[in-house]
């Protein structure tokens, strides 16, 4: 179906299965050694893969010798640009070539790939390919090149400007004005399971077990890519180790495997290193962001504009959105969002949690915090005073926005009434203490799925569809679904994902996962509960389903009784009217306290509280998981992450876990998050919104707040580090 009108009550609108915190249904697979990821799965005669990275940012490979590796202990193959295939071209999202020339365009661009009976002889063969360069200048830095900053037309995103009213002279006309810039830094994705591929043939059909996000999507790519129909390939991954965007896209270890394979009428296996990743997969670009805000003396806005610079390379039009959610969080008639983006020769950069908004609101949200401080406004204030009644640009209604409610609740449990809005008020000993919130806002986007569901004569349902779970619990939450539809226990219930050998599904990705595979779901199970009324000579709308039997009226009979040798159904959904007529976000609120050391700059976040809106939940427990998960997201985006580029030869010097920091245990104390009550009636069949990105969208930016409020050290230029705090700090008497 379609989403073209708002959804009436429906079989999941009753207390039941669907919202309750159940325990993961994999749960005991992955504890226990169960689940199998890309790289653990077995054939016979496995060969194994090492990739051979550029050591140049850019230029020409003038020659490259393997003859040694070649010799070497196990070698098979070693593949560089003069025996690999001819294959298709395209920007990331529609081909991924390898080896297709001498011309290097990025540090850690695969230059060969060498295949040997074991890892450890690969590994070691890789280190004797011999190849010299000829250098070439390129440019690295964002901050060096922004005057070479172009307006991206990407094909599958937002225009990059946009413009209501007449900023320019709103702006100037305003009587209080902000106009600040903030910058945020070049991050990895950091996901524990590294990028790996098992790639076989069987005769002219290609089987990948391949860590990806995105099959069907994948499918395309590869097929693109290789030049072979889409039928003849088949791609695995029914467990995948963290993603947060850098498994959306096909990557270099699937095509090499694949190319290798089939020279070699051998299975290949590859894992990327932790500092391959780094470079050989994508990023997410730093950014430049000026935010001009101008308002009345009430606090009221009449402008309001972001301008934002990315990088990427010359080929690429994918831009970092994060003036996306300016577009629609704020009232106000004078509005200017652009995005310019700056050709780099460094890595693909490319989505990375919440894609725009986490850095977006790192900019916004804190920019907000010091309208509010200059207008001596109370933020929550000023926030309210600036809620829309519609989409400020777009001019259509919210599906549904409770925004201010969660601000309200989240002050009341917090305490937000004793904050003290004077900076550098509070002291615990040593530590200078401050408080700040901030907003949060994700779009929900709803992407095509199918799903098939089947009830066999035992009475177990079997639901099968090519969704990947990346550990946020899409294997619950369809079984729930499943449970809840067809009034079966959950035991009852079998899902299968992650198979391009079934039904077509969103991927996991931008917080349309669960939406769009549950809908689907949806669709399918109350297509087979017709089918079982109509058997069982009832109703399908008075028809209820309840402990593996159907009922209508004194009438009821065992589910087992009607489906013969087995009895199954499809379901489809897709985009529709409701996604073009609403206006579809989820929104919360973030509110932190922070200690930071007077004399050491040190900072430390002393408790945390998520507030949100999204929907109907559908699984309690794992809702609260992928909110938490988010704000520590937003602790590493605000006070630790960032890569570190070398601006004279275009490489991240910190490419490991041991330089790249990320939150631990001890950087995370007391940390809770909560959802409203909500339904959306204009989302989905399930009437639920995303979640997976929403609880990282702003914490950033309240952990910045808090900062500030805590010791009246304003930094702009993320992560904040200690050095940035000290020459602000004050002086103790």
């Amino acid at each position: 179906m379609e989403m073209n009108s708002p959804v009436g009550p429906n079989a999941l609108d009753a207390p039941g299965i669907v919202g309750k915190p159940i325990d993961r249904v994999d749960g005991r697979l992955k504890v226990t050694g169960g689940a199998r990821y890309a790289y653990e799965m077995q054939q016979k005669t496995v060969l194994y893969g090492f990739v051979v990275e550029a050591s140049i940012g850019k230029g020409t490979i003038r020659s490259i010798d393997t003859r040694a590796a070649e010799k070497a202990p196990g070698v098979v193959l070693v593949l560089t640009h003069r025996n690999a295939p001819t294959q298709g071209t395209g920007n990331h999202r529609e081909a991924h070539p390898v080896l297709t020339g001498p011309q290097v365009t990025r540090y850690g661009q695969p230059v060969a790939f060498v295949v040997a009976e074991s890892f450890e002889e690969a590994r070691a063969a890789a280190y004797l390919v011999d190849v010299k360069y000829d250098w070439s200048s390129g440019k690295y830095a964002l901050r060096a090149n922004v005057d070479e900053g172009r307006i991206p037309k990407p094909s599958d995103a937002p225009a990059a400007d946009s413009a209501v009213g007449d900023f320019a002279a709103a702006f100037a006309g305003a009587p209080v004005q902000i106009d600040v810039t903030y910058t945020t830094p070049l991050q990895s994705h950091a996901m524990m399971e590294p990028h790996a591929t098992l790639a076989m043939w069987d005769d002219n059909k290609l089987i990948l077990h391949t860590a990806n996000q995105m099959l069907n999507q994948g499918q395309q790519v590869i097929a693109t890519t290789l030049k072979i129909p889409l039928e003849n390939i088949r791609l695995i991954s029914p467990f995948i180790g963290g993603g947060f965007g850098g498994k959306l896209w096909v990557n270099a270890d699937a095509i090499l495997a694949a190319i290798a394979a089939r020279q070699l009428k051998r299975p290949v296996k590859i894992a990327l290193t932790r500092q391959q990743i780094f470079h050989v997969t994508t990023h997410r670009s730093d950014t430049i962001q000026r935010i001009r805000l101008g308002t009345d003396r009430e606090g009221r806005i009449l402008a309001i504009g972001h301008d934002v610079f990315s990088g990427n390379l010359p080929s690429e039009q994918t831009y970092e959105g994060a003036a996306l959610q300016t577009r629609t969080l704020y009232a106000g008639p004078n509005r200017l969002t652009r995005h310019r983006l700056v050709p780099l020769d460094i890595p693909v950069a490319s989505s990375m949690r919440a894609p725009g908004e986490a850095v977006g609101l790192m900019a916004l949200e804190c920019a907000m915090d010091e309208l509010a401080e200059k207008l001596d406004l109370d933020p929550i204030e000023l926030r309210m005073r600036n809620e829309p009644s519609e989409d400020p640009e777009k001019h259509i209604p919210y599906s549904s926005r409770h925004l201010v409610a969660c601000m309200q609740e989240g002050a009341r449990r917090f305490g937000w009434d004793k904050r003290n809005p004077k900076p550098g008020q509070v002291r615990d000993g040593r530590w200078l203490v401050g408080i700040g919130m901030a907003a949060a806002t994700r779009g929900n986007p709803l992407r095509l799925s199918k799903a098939n569901v089947r009830l066999d004569p035992d009475g177990n349902a079997t639901v099968r569809m090519a969704m990947t779970d990346i550990g946020t619990g899409t294997y619950t939450i369809l079984a729930q679904i499943t449970a809840e539809m067809l009034g079966l226990p959950m035991e009852r219930v079998v899902v299968e994902l992650g198979d391009t050998s079934f039904p077509e599904a969103a991927g996991s990705g931008g917080s349309f996962g669960a939406g769009s595979s549950g809908s689907a779901l949806f669709e399918a199970c109350d297509a087979l509960r017709e089918k079982l009324a109509r058997i069982a000579g009832m109703d399908p709308a008075t028809a209820r389903f309840a402990d593996g039997n159907i009922a209508s009226g004194e009438k009821s009979v065992r589910l087992t009784d009607l489906v013969g040798t087995g009895l199954d159904a499809d379901g489809e959904i897709q985009p529709g009217r409701n996604n073009r007529d609403f206006s579809q976000q989820s929104y919360g609120a973030h509110f932190v306290e922070v200690g930071v050391d007077a004399d050491t700059g040190e900072v430390r976040v002393r408790r945390m509280l998520g507030v949100f809106t999204a929907g109907r939940v559908l699984n309690a427990k794992t809702a609260r998981s992928q909110a938490i998960g988010g704000m520590v997201f937003g602790v590493g985006a605000a006070l630790h992450e960032g890569m570190t580029l070398d601006p004279r030869f275009g490489y991240f010097v910190n490419r490991d876990l041991a330089e790249y920091l990320v939150p631990v245990h001890a950087d995370i104390p007391a940390i809770e998050a909560i959802f409203l009550a909500e339904l959306d009636n204009e989302s989905n069949p399930l009437k639920s919104k995303g979640i997976g990105e929403l609880g990282i969208c702003g914490a950033g930016a309240s952990i910045a707040n808090a900062v500030y409020n805590a010791c009246g050290v304003r930094i702009r230029d993320y992560p904040i580090t200690l050095d940035k705090l000290l020459t602000g700090l004050p002086v103790r008497a």
